[in-house]
């Protein structure tokens, strides 16, 4: 697709990202009309349980981190963290490719959408964007301002390339990390195919299960100080 002279391709990353989010909006939209059914002065079992449970856990967490403002701020948080955390972990999903002429099945592991640009520097500048409208709201347009020359005007151009590096930094910081890992595996898978379904469940559990949930907590961490830090 063309739009003013620029071309855009709509990647099998992109496609994977619209999955995830769309998995998420129905699971989301399920849990809740099964919650509305339940009792509130009931007590709470089993998804009710576990649920309350996140949330509270979301919850302390965004306040530990941005302070009394993370109230409201915890259920946007949360729900990026969900969506960060299902795209790292992607990558342990599976395709079967069957060739019938040459009779041979491939097994192609998902490629996480976290891995591609497009995708983190959307979330990043989702913060970005989040970052100077609510620094801008809390401070009004004099003291976000003057919030850039700071402590002396001659900081200016660095205060100025601090703002837009941030956005850079969280995008690539994601990103590397977890096209680090697709990359690791895929060169093992390659070179040593004996082994490979031997070993690989450790280095899944490392690459995709530690490094994906690591790499969703800083993401959504940075994130809230980011935008906390604009709005004190």
């Amino acid at each position: 697709m063309r739009i003013f002279g620029l071309e855009f391709r709509f990647t099998d990353s992109l496609w994977y990202a619209c999955w995830i989010a769309a998995f998420l909006i129905i699971a989301a939209v399920i849990l809740n009309r099964k919650l509305r059914r339940v009792d509130p002065m009931a007590k709470p079992k089993g998804i009710q349980n576990l649920l309350e449970y996140a949330v509270s856990a979301l919850d302390n967490f965004a306040v530990g981190t941005m302070g009394p403002v993370g109230h409201k701020f915890s259920a946007f948080y949360g729900s990026m963290f969900l969506y960060i955390l299902l795209c790292n972990l992607s990558g342990l999903f599976v395709w079967f490719r069957i060739s019938p002429a040459e009779s041979k099945v491939w097994i192609e592991f998902m490629r996480p959408p976290t891995a591609d640009l497009a995708v983190t520097l959307s979330l990043a500048l989702i913060t970005f964007f989040m970052t100077q409208g609510f620094g801008l709201k809390a401070k009004g347009l004099k003291g976000w301002l003057k919030g850039f020359t700071e402590p002396v005007t001659l900081l200016t151009p660095i205060n100025l390339i601090g703002e837009v590096a941030n956005p850079i930094s969280l995008s690539f910081r994601l990103m590397g990390n977890v096209l680090a890992g697709t990359i690791i595996m895929a060169l093992y898978y390659g070179m040593l195919p004996m082994l490979a379904y031997i070993i690989s469940p450790a280095l899944h559990f490392y690459f995709d299960v530690f490094a994906g949930v690591l790499q969703s907590f800083i993401f959504v961490m940075l994130s809230m100080i980011y935008v906390s830090g604009a709005m004190e």
